[in-house]
Protein backbone atom coordinates (compact mmCIF):
# COMPACT_ATOMS: atom_id res chain seq x y z
CA UNK A 1 0.00 0.00 0.00
CA UNK A 2 1.40 3.18 -0.84
CA UNK A 3 1.77 6.40 1.68
CA UNK A 4 -1.05 8.14 -0.10
CA UNK A 5 -3.52 4.74 0.27
CA UNK A 6 -2.73 4.44 3.52
CA UNK A 7 -3.23 8.50 4.47
CA UNK A 8 -6.71 8.15 2.83
CA UNK A 9 -7.48 4.55 4.88
CA UNK A 10 -6.70 6.25 8.51
CA UNK A 11 -8.92 8.77 6.66
CA UNK A 12 -11.55 6.65 6.59
CA UNK A 13 -11.06 5.29 9.54
CA UNK A 14 -11.22 8.67 11.40
CA UNK A 15 -14.51 9.22 9.86
CA UNK A 16 -16.10 5.75 11.02
CA UNK A 17 -14.46 6.05 14.32
CA UNK A 18 -16.68 9.58 14.71
CA UNK A 19 -19.65 8.48 13.46
CA UNK A 20 -19.89 4.81 15.12
CA UNK A 21 -17.76 5.29 18.20
CA UNK A 22 -20.75 5.65 20.30
CA UNK A 23 -22.11 2.22 19.11
CA UNK A 24 -19.13 0.39 19.86
CA UNK A 25 -18.49 1.56 23.22
CA UNK A 26 -21.88 1.17 23.62
CA UNK A 27 -22.24 -2.32 22.74
CA UNK A 28 -19.24 -3.20 24.55
CA UNK A 29 -20.36 -1.25 27.51
CA UNK A 30 -23.77 -3.24 28.06
CA UNK A 31 -21.60 -5.96 28.90
CA UNK A 32 -18.59 -4.70 30.52
CA UNK A 33 -20.97 -2.22 32.53
CA UNK A 34 -18.44 0.35 32.74
CA UNK A 35 -17.99 3.30 30.67
CA UNK A 36 -14.59 3.49 31.24
CA UNK A 37 -13.75 -0.01 30.72
CA UNK A 38 -15.71 0.18 27.29
CA UNK A 39 -14.20 2.81 25.99
CA UNK A 40 -10.91 1.99 26.97
CA UNK A 41 -11.46 -1.51 24.94
CA UNK A 42 -13.11 0.64 22.05
CA UNK A 43 -9.45 2.92 22.01
CA UNK A 44 -7.66 -0.26 22.04
CA UNK A 45 -9.26 -1.43 18.91
CA UNK A 46 -8.94 1.92 17.05
CA UNK A 47 -4.96 1.98 18.01
CA UNK A 48 -5.60 -1.50 15.92
CA UNK A 49 -7.02 -0.45 13.02
CA UNK A 50 -4.21 2.28 12.60
CA UNK A 51 -1.82 -0.07 12.82
CA UNK A 52 -3.59 -2.84 10.47
CA UNK A 53 -5.78 -1.28 7.92
CA UNK A 54 -2.66 1.02 6.13
CA UNK A 55 -0.98 -1.85 5.56
CA UNK A 56 -3.48 -5.09 5.01
CA UNK A 57 -6.30 -2.72 4.11
CA UNK A 58 -9.88 -1.68 5.12
CA UNK A 59 -11.74 -5.01 5.62
CA UNK A 60 -15.35 -4.80 4.24
CA UNK A 61 -17.35 -4.10 7.74
CA UNK A 62 -15.31 -1.41 9.27
CA UNK A 63 -17.55 -0.89 12.12
CA UNK A 64 -17.74 -5.14 12.75
CA UNK A 65 -14.09 -5.29 12.71
CA UNK A 66 -13.80 -2.68 15.66
CA UNK A 67 -16.69 -3.96 17.68
CA UNK A 68 -15.34 -7.78 17.19
CA UNK A 69 -11.80 -6.49 18.09
CA UNK A 70 -12.95 -4.58 21.28
CA UNK A 71 -15.27 -7.33 22.14
CA UNK A 72 -12.29 -9.30 22.15
CA UNK A 73 -10.20 -7.60 24.25
CA UNK A 74 -12.96 -7.34 26.90
CA UNK A 75 -13.42 -10.98 26.60
CA UNK A 76 -9.62 -11.32 27.53
CA UNK A 77 -10.18 -9.48 30.21
CA UNK A 78 -12.73 -11.07 31.90
CA UNK A 79 -11.04 -13.98 31.55
CA UNK A 80 -7.85 -12.58 33.76
CA UNK A 81 -10.66 -11.21 35.87
CA UNK A 82 -12.36 -15.01 36.58
CA UNK A 83 -8.97 -16.45 37.21
CA UNK A 84 -8.23 -13.83 39.46
CA UNK A 85 -11.10 -14.94 41.83
CA UNK A 86 -13.48 -12.28 39.77
CA UNK A 87 -17.00 -12.17 41.19
CA UNK A 88 -19.71 -14.41 39.89
CA UNK A 89 -21.32 -11.68 37.74
CA UNK A 90 -18.52 -10.97 35.67
CA UNK A 91 -18.44 -14.38 35.00
CA UNK A 92 -22.37 -14.25 33.69
CA UNK A 93 -20.34 -11.29 31.42
CA UNK A 94 -18.24 -13.45 29.77
CA UNK A 95 -20.94 -16.15 29.11
CA UNK A 96 -22.79 -13.00 27.51
CA UNK A 97 -19.09 -12.49 25.54
CA UNK A 98 -18.51 -15.93 24.64
CA UNK A 99 -21.74 -15.89 23.06
CA UNK A 100 -21.14 -13.15 20.86
CA UNK A 101 -17.48 -14.39 20.60
CA UNK A 102 -19.11 -17.78 18.74
CA UNK A 103 -21.18 -15.45 16.59
CA UNK A 104 -21.04 -15.40 12.64
CA UNK A 105 -22.75 -12.67 12.75
CA UNK A 106 -19.92 -9.81 13.34
CA UNK A 107 -21.81 -7.32 14.53
CA UNK A 108 -24.19 -10.14 16.53
CA UNK A 109 -25.61 -8.52 19.88
CA UNK A 110 -26.76 -9.84 22.90
CA UNK A 111 -30.33 -10.99 23.53
CA UNK A 112 -32.48 -7.96 24.57
CA UNK A 113 -33.99 -9.76 27.33
CA UNK A 114 -33.10 -7.43 30.09
CA UNK A 115 -35.65 -5.92 32.23
CA UNK A 116 -35.23 -2.27 31.54
CA UNK A 117 -37.96 -0.35 30.02
CA UNK A 118 -36.05 0.82 26.79
CA UNK A 119 -33.50 -2.03 25.83
CA UNK A 120 -30.91 0.10 23.34
CA UNK A 121 -27.43 0.17 24.43
CA UNK A 122 -27.18 4.06 22.88
CA UNK A 123 -29.70 4.64 25.26
CA UNK A 124 -28.05 2.87 27.96
CA UNK A 125 -24.42 4.56 27.66
CA UNK A 126 -26.36 7.74 27.21
CA UNK A 127 -28.14 8.04 30.12
CA UNK A 128 -24.79 6.51 32.34
CA UNK A 129 -22.16 9.35 30.75
CA UNK A 130 -25.10 12.45 31.94
CA UNK A 131 -25.76 10.21 35.23
CA UNK A 132 -26.95 13.39 38.29
CA UNK A 133 -23.84 12.34 40.28
CA UNK A 134 -21.89 13.96 37.71
CA UNK A 135 -21.53 17.85 37.82
CA UNK A 136 -23.08 19.40 34.37
CA UNK A 137 -19.60 19.92 33.25
CA UNK A 138 -18.53 16.36 33.59
CA UNK A 139 -21.47 15.17 32.37
CA UNK A 140 -20.87 17.78 28.64
CA UNK A 141 -17.59 16.74 28.57
CA UNK A 142 -17.62 12.45 29.26
CA UNK A 143 -21.12 12.85 26.72
CA UNK A 144 -19.12 14.47 24.08
CA UNK A 145 -16.52 11.89 24.48
CA UNK A 146 -18.02 8.82 24.33
CA UNK A 147 -21.44 10.09 22.41
CA UNK A 148 -20.04 12.46 20.15
CA UNK A 149 -16.49 10.47 19.39
CA UNK A 150 -15.14 14.04 20.01
CA UNK A 151 -11.15 13.99 21.31
CA UNK A 152 -10.28 15.43 24.20
CA UNK A 153 -8.34 17.67 22.31
CA UNK A 154 -11.56 19.49 20.51
CA UNK A 155 -13.88 19.14 23.58
CA UNK A 156 -11.12 21.15 24.88
CA UNK A 157 -11.26 23.72 22.10
CA UNK A 158 -15.24 23.80 22.19
CA UNK A 159 -14.99 25.50 25.36
CA UNK A 160 -12.00 27.11 25.75
CA UNK A 161 -10.43 25.14 28.20
CA UNK A 162 -6.90 23.60 29.11
CA UNK A 163 -6.82 20.30 27.71
CA UNK A 164 -5.38 19.17 30.97
CA UNK A 165 -8.68 19.99 32.89
CA UNK A 166 -10.92 18.70 30.87
CA UNK A 167 -8.81 15.12 30.38
CA UNK A 168 -9.14 15.58 34.43
CA UNK A 169 -12.46 16.01 34.03
CA UNK A 170 -13.28 12.91 32.28
CA UNK A 171 -10.99 10.70 34.25
CA UNK A 172 -12.83 12.03 37.65
CA UNK A 173 -16.22 11.63 35.82
CA UNK A 174 -15.32 7.63 35.07
CA UNK A 175 -13.90 7.07 38.27
CA UNK A 176 -17.04 8.06 39.82
CA UNK A 177 -19.72 6.48 37.71
CA UNK A 178 -17.26 3.09 38.72
CA UNK A 179 -16.54 3.92 42.10
CA UNK A 180 -20.54 4.54 42.39
CA UNK A 181 -21.09 1.48 40.60
CA UNK A 182 -23.97 3.55 38.28
CA UNK A 183 -25.89 0.49 36.36
CA UNK A 184 -25.10 0.49 32.77
CA UNK A 185 -29.01 0.74 32.16
CA UNK A 186 -32.15 2.81 31.28
CA UNK A 187 -33.41 3.84 34.37
CA UNK A 188 -36.71 1.56 35.00
CA UNK A 189 -40.13 4.25 34.64
CA UNK A 190 -40.63 5.33 37.60
CA UNK A 191 -36.93 7.09 37.69
CA UNK A 192 -36.77 7.79 34.34
CA UNK A 193 -38.13 11.32 34.29
CA UNK A 194 -35.26 12.63 36.76
CA UNK A 195 -32.67 10.98 34.67
CA UNK A 196 -34.33 12.03 30.84
CA UNK A 197 -34.02 15.52 32.67
CA UNK A 198 -30.75 15.14 32.87
CA UNK A 199 -29.93 13.71 29.94
CA UNK A 200 -31.60 16.81 27.79
CA UNK A 201 -30.08 19.27 30.30
CA UNK A 202 -26.70 17.86 29.04
CA UNK A 203 -27.92 18.05 25.43
CA UNK A 204 -29.23 21.48 25.95
CA UNK A 205 -26.18 23.24 27.62
CA UNK A 206 -23.93 22.00 25.05
CA UNK A 207 -26.43 23.16 22.65
CA UNK A 208 -26.65 26.53 24.43
CA UNK A 209 -22.33 26.87 24.42
CA UNK A 210 -22.82 26.49 20.54
CA UNK A 211 -25.16 29.02 19.80
CA UNK A 212 -23.70 31.57 22.48
CA UNK A 213 -20.35 31.04 23.19
CA UNK A 214 -19.52 32.52 26.88
CA UNK A 215 -15.79 33.05 25.76
CA UNK A 216 -13.72 33.14 23.39
CA UNK A 217 -12.97 35.31 20.01
CA UNK A 218 -16.32 33.43 18.04
CA UNK A 219 -19.73 34.03 19.06
CA UNK A 220 -20.69 30.57 17.28
CA UNK A 221 -19.77 26.73 17.73
CA UNK A 222 -21.36 25.60 14.49
CA UNK A 223 -19.24 22.17 15.17
CA UNK A 224 -20.32 22.07 18.95
CA UNK A 225 -23.99 22.85 17.11
CA UNK A 226 -23.36 19.58 15.21
CA UNK A 227 -22.66 17.14 17.86
CA UNK A 228 -25.97 18.60 19.73
CA UNK A 229 -28.12 18.19 16.94
CA UNK A 230 -27.02 14.77 16.34
CA UNK A 231 -27.57 14.10 19.85
CA UNK A 232 -30.90 15.28 19.49
CA UNK A 233 -31.93 13.24 17.07
CA UNK A 234 -30.31 9.93 18.00
CA UNK A 235 -32.56 10.66 21.15
CA UNK A 236 -35.67 11.08 19.28
CA UNK A 237 -35.15 7.62 17.60
CA UNK A 238 -34.27 6.32 20.93
CA UNK A 239 -37.46 7.51 23.00
CA UNK A 240 -40.12 8.53 20.38
CA UNK A 241 -42.72 8.59 23.11
CA UNK A 242 -41.24 10.97 24.87
CA UNK A 243 -42.80 14.74 24.20
CA UNK A 244 -39.86 16.62 25.83
CA UNK A 245 -37.61 14.87 23.61
CA UNK A 246 -38.84 16.15 20.62
CA UNK A 247 -39.15 19.37 22.06
CA UNK A 248 -35.42 19.94 22.57
CA UNK A 249 -34.62 18.40 19.02
CA UNK A 250 -37.57 20.79 17.86
CA UNK A 251 -35.71 23.79 19.84
CA UNK A 252 -31.88 23.37 18.60
CA UNK A 253 -33.28 22.48 14.69
CA UNK A 254 -35.21 25.78 15.27
CA UNK A 255 -32.68 28.15 16.80
CA UNK A 256 -29.62 26.60 14.87
CA UNK A 257 -31.74 27.56 11.40
CA UNK A 258 -30.88 30.91 12.27
CA UNK A 259 -26.96 30.53 12.10
CA UNK A 260 -25.98 31.30 8.60
CA UNK A 261 -27.82 34.67 9.25
CA UNK A 262 -26.69 35.49 12.61
CA UNK A 263 -22.88 36.76 11.77
CA UNK A 264 -21.29 38.14 9.01
CA UNK A 265 -18.60 37.23 7.07
CA UNK A 266 -15.70 38.22 9.30
CA UNK A 267 -17.79 36.77 12.48
CA UNK A 268 -19.59 40.10 13.66
CA UNK A 269 -23.00 38.76 15.17
CA UNK A 270 -26.35 40.48 14.31
CA UNK A 271 -29.17 40.36 16.06
CA UNK A 272 -32.38 38.64 15.39
CA UNK A 273 -34.24 41.73 14.37
CA UNK A 274 -31.64 42.41 11.68
CA UNK A 275 -30.97 39.33 10.37
CA UNK A 276 -31.59 38.51 6.48
CA UNK A 277 -34.28 35.99 7.04
CA UNK A 278 -33.98 34.49 3.18
CA UNK A 279 -30.92 33.17 4.93
CA UNK A 280 -32.17 31.59 7.75
CA UNK A 281 -31.73 27.10 6.27
CA UNK A 282 -35.27 25.79 5.56
CA UNK A 283 -34.28 22.26 6.08
CA UNK A 284 -33.56 22.72 9.66
CA UNK A 285 -36.88 24.59 10.00
CA UNK A 286 -38.58 22.26 8.57
CA UNK A 287 -36.92 19.29 11.08
CA UNK A 288 -37.85 21.78 13.58
CA UNK A 289 -41.13 22.32 12.87
CA UNK A 290 -42.49 18.57 12.08
CA UNK A 291 -40.34 17.73 15.78
CA UNK A 292 -42.22 20.32 17.63
CA UNK A 293 -45.83 18.61 16.21
CA UNK A 294 -44.29 15.50 17.25
CA UNK A 295 -43.74 17.08 20.75
CA UNK A 296 -47.06 18.35 20.90
CA UNK A 297 -48.85 15.31 19.50
CA UNK A 298 -47.12 12.82 22.73
CA UNK A 299 -49.74 13.94 25.12
CA UNK A 300 -49.98 15.97 28.51
CA UNK A 301 -49.15 19.07 29.35
CA UNK A 302 -45.98 20.82 27.46
CA UNK A 303 -42.42 21.31 28.84
CA UNK A 304 -40.04 23.75 28.86
CA UNK A 305 -38.27 22.66 25.88
CA UNK A 306 -41.66 22.21 24.04
CA UNK A 307 -42.42 25.80 25.09
CA UNK A 308 -39.12 27.20 24.30
CA UNK A 309 -39.30 25.58 20.64
CA UNK A 310 -42.98 26.68 20.30
CA UNK A 311 -40.94 30.85 20.76
CA UNK A 312 -38.68 29.91 18.07
CA UNK A 313 -41.13 28.65 16.21
CA UNK A 314 -43.26 31.92 16.02
CA UNK A 315 -39.65 33.34 15.06
CA UNK A 316 -38.97 30.38 11.87
CA UNK A 317 -42.73 31.40 10.68
CA UNK A 318 -42.59 35.03 10.31
CA UNK A 319 -40.59 35.64 6.78
CA UNK A 320 -40.18 39.27 8.15
CA UNK A 321 -39.28 40.42 11.28
CA UNK A 322 -42.32 42.62 11.58
CA UNK A 323 -44.65 40.11 11.08
CA UNK A 324 -43.05 38.29 14.66
CA UNK A 325 -46.77 37.00 16.81
CA UNK A 326 -45.01 38.76 20.05
CA UNK A 327 -48.26 38.44 21.68
CA UNK A 328 -48.42 34.68 21.50
CA UNK A 329 -44.80 34.42 22.06
CA UNK A 330 -45.47 36.48 25.56
CA UNK A 331 -48.10 34.04 26.35
CA UNK A 332 -46.08 31.29 25.49
CA UNK A 333 -43.15 32.49 27.88
CA UNK A 334 -46.19 33.22 30.59
CA UNK A 335 -46.87 29.68 30.19
CA UNK A 336 -43.32 29.15 30.76
CA UNK A 337 -42.41 31.04 33.75
CA UNK A 338 -45.29 29.36 35.25
CA UNK A 339 -43.89 25.51 34.92
CA UNK A 340 -40.25 26.52 35.29
CA UNK A 341 -39.49 30.12 36.81
CA UNK A 342 -36.10 31.38 36.67
CA UNK A 343 -34.68 34.87 36.32
CA UNK A 344 -33.72 34.44 32.86
CA UNK A 345 -37.10 33.21 31.87
CA UNK A 346 -38.28 36.21 33.06
CA UNK A 347 -35.79 38.48 31.51
CA UNK A 348 -36.99 37.27 28.23
CA UNK A 349 -40.25 37.22 29.35
CA UNK A 350 -39.88 40.91 29.68
CA UNK A 351 -38.60 41.28 26.45
CA UNK A 352 -41.63 39.40 24.76
CA UNK A 353 -43.68 41.97 26.38
CA UNK A 354 -41.91 44.66 25.30
CA UNK A 355 -42.02 44.46 21.97
CA UNK A 356 -45.72 43.24 22.27
CA UNK A 357 -46.98 46.23 24.34
CA UNK A 358 -43.88 48.86 24.34
CA UNK A 359 -41.19 48.96 25.77
CA UNK A 360 -41.86 50.22 29.01
CA UNK A 361 -44.07 47.26 30.03
CA UNK A 362 -40.50 45.87 29.36
CA UNK A 363 -38.61 47.46 31.50
CA UNK A 364 -41.29 47.19 34.86
CA UNK A 365 -40.37 44.11 35.04
CA UNK A 366 -36.75 44.30 33.94
CA UNK A 367 -36.84 46.97 37.07
CA UNK A 368 -38.04 43.88 39.33
CA UNK A 369 -35.20 41.76 38.67
CA UNK A 370 -32.14 44.41 38.45
CA UNK A 371 -31.59 43.34 42.56
CA UNK A 372 -31.74 39.30 41.94
CA UNK A 373 -28.42 38.22 42.86
CA UNK A 374 -28.82 35.59 40.31
CA UNK A 375 -28.46 37.78 37.92
CA UNK A 376 -25.50 39.91 39.49
CA UNK A 377 -23.01 38.69 36.60
CA UNK A 378 -25.15 38.22 33.89
CA UNK A 379 -24.40 40.83 31.33
CA UNK A 380 -28.09 40.14 29.58
CA UNK A 381 -29.66 42.10 32.20
CA UNK A 382 -28.14 45.75 31.50
CA UNK A 383 -28.07 44.78 27.75
CA UNK A 384 -31.83 44.18 27.67
CA UNK A 385 -32.31 47.34 29.98
CA UNK A 386 -30.44 48.76 28.01
CA UNK A 387 -32.23 48.25 24.53
CA UNK A 388 -35.65 49.58 26.61
CA UNK A 389 -33.94 52.34 28.03
CA UNK A 390 -33.13 53.29 24.08
CA UNK A 391 -36.63 52.37 22.99
CA UNK A 392 -37.88 55.12 25.27
CA UNK A 393 -35.57 57.98 23.93
CA UNK A 394 -33.16 57.73 27.39
CA UNK A 395 -29.87 57.81 25.43
CA UNK A 396 -27.52 58.25 28.29
CA UNK A 397 -29.09 55.80 30.85
CA UNK A 398 -28.88 53.29 27.87
CA UNK A 399 -25.36 53.56 26.51
CA UNK A 400 -24.30 53.18 30.18
CA UNK A 401 -25.91 50.14 30.41
CA UNK A 402 -24.50 48.95 27.05
CA UNK A 403 -20.75 50.15 28.32
CA UNK A 404 -22.20 48.00 32.12
CA UNK A 405 -22.80 44.97 29.79
CA UNK A 406 -19.40 44.78 27.85
CA UNK A 407 -17.40 44.78 30.79
CA UNK A 408 -19.34 41.55 31.90
CA UNK A 409 -19.12 39.54 28.96
CA UNK A 410 -15.88 36.51 28.19
CA UNK A 411 -16.76 36.77 24.30
CA UNK A 412 -14.65 39.07 22.36
CA UNK A 413 -17.41 39.61 19.46
CA UNK A 414 -20.51 40.30 21.95
CA UNK A 415 -17.95 42.61 23.80
CA UNK A 416 -17.85 44.43 20.53
CA UNK A 417 -21.25 44.49 19.50
CA UNK A 418 -22.12 45.67 22.99
CA UNK A 419 -19.51 48.78 22.68
CA UNK A 420 -20.92 49.36 19.18
CA UNK A 421 -24.28 49.71 20.83
CA UNK A 422 -23.39 51.82 23.38
CA UNK A 423 -21.70 54.62 20.76
CA UNK A 424 -25.31 54.28 18.80
CA UNK A 425 -27.96 52.83 21.11
CA UNK A 426 -31.22 51.66 19.24
CA UNK A 427 -32.99 49.11 19.66
CA UNK A 428 -31.89 44.96 19.10
CA UNK A 429 -33.21 41.12 19.75
CA UNK A 430 -31.29 38.44 20.13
Amino acid sequence: MTADQATAVRRRLEAVWRLDAARIIARIGRIVRDVGMAEEFAHDALVAALEQWPRDGEPEQPVAWLTTTARRRALDYLRHRQMAGGKAAEIGFELDFQHLARSDDATGRVDDDLDDDIGDDLLRLMFTACHPILSPEARCALTLKVMGGLTTTEIARAYLRPEATIAQRIVRAKRALAAARVPFEVPRRAELGPRLASVLEVIYLIFNEAHAATAGEEWLRPGLCEQALRLGRVLCGLMPEQGEVFGLAALMELTASRFPARVTADGTPILLMDQDRGRWDPLLIRRGLAALASAETCGGPLGPYTLQAAIAACHARAHRAEDTDWMRISALYDALAGISPSPVISLNRAVAIAMAFGPQAGLDIVETLTGDPLLADYHLLPSVRGDLLARLGRIDEARREFERAATMTANARERTLLLARAQHPRSGED
